[in-house]
This record gives structure tokens, C-alpha cells and sequence, in this order.
């Protein structure tokens, strides 16, 4: 069993620059794959970008590309998303989840992802 849990949300302006962490407890970290998602106003869960186990490889969907980067220390047993020119659109809930299934062989679907953190909100404010 693996609890996550996230801190960093907050209201930032457009253009400005926030960093979310995720801790993770229990199970064995380095087994997940981890990815962030994010839910907004009247949307649906959405993959925002994944690492693998050692975090040297990552995967971006096209709206987070060039502006967020994710990153997990295993030591630490964290994973971080970096969030740099943030735009209105990216105000959500955002999530961190842990995967099992190896990398290259899913499709970063949500139900992929079989622990989930509850949540911490971004609010880009213009």
C-alpha cells in the first residue's frame, strides 16, 4: 500500500512559477512509475506528464512541454513538478499518482495509475 501526498498548490499569476512535491510512503518506490494529473473546472482527469522508475525517462503531454518539468528523487521517495509561464488553463487540481505497469508498455491512462494522492489546487489568477 503507497500513500502520496502532495503540497505546493497555491494562486499564482500568469507567467509565474510554482513547484508541487509529492511524498510518498509505504510499498517500494522505485517499483512505480509517477505521474501527475490534473482535473479542472468541469473537465476530466488529464495526464500532465509521467516518469519512470529512476526518473530518466519522461513523458509530457503537448500542454506541458517546454514549460513543466517533473522530477523524482528516490532517496527522498518524492516526485516533483515543476511549473514554469503558467497559464490560466492550467488552474486545476492537481494530482500525483503511482503506476505498476512498466514503462513503455501502457498508455499513461488513468486507470493505469493505482495509487492516488488527494489533491492540491492551482489557481492561476491573471
Amino acid at each position: 500500500q503507497v500513500t502520496l501526498v502532495e503540497s505546493g498548490g497555491g494562486v499564482v499569476q500568469t507567467g509565474g512559477s510554482l513547484t508541487l512535491s509529492c511524498a510518498a510512503s509505504g510499498g517500494t518506490f522505485t517499483t512505480y512509475q509517477m505521474g501527475w494529473f490534473r482535473q479542472g473546472p468541469g473537465k476530466a482527469r488529464e495526464l500532465v506528464c509521467a516518469t519512470n522508475w529512476s526518473g530518466e525517462e519522461t513523458y509530457y503531454t503537448d500542454s506541458a512541454k517546454g514549460r513543466f518539468t517533473i522530477s523524482r528523487d528516490n532517496a527522498k521517495r518524492t516526485v516533483d513538478l515543476q511549473m514554469n509561464n503558467l497559464k490560466l488553463e492550467d488552474t486545476a487540481v492537481y494530482y500525483c499518482a503511482a503506476s505498476s505497469v512498466g514503462w513503455g508498455t501502457g498508455t499513461f491512462s488513468a486507470t493505469e495509475f493505482d495509487y492516488w494522492g488527494q489533491g492540491t489546487q492551482v489557481t492561476v489568477s491573471s
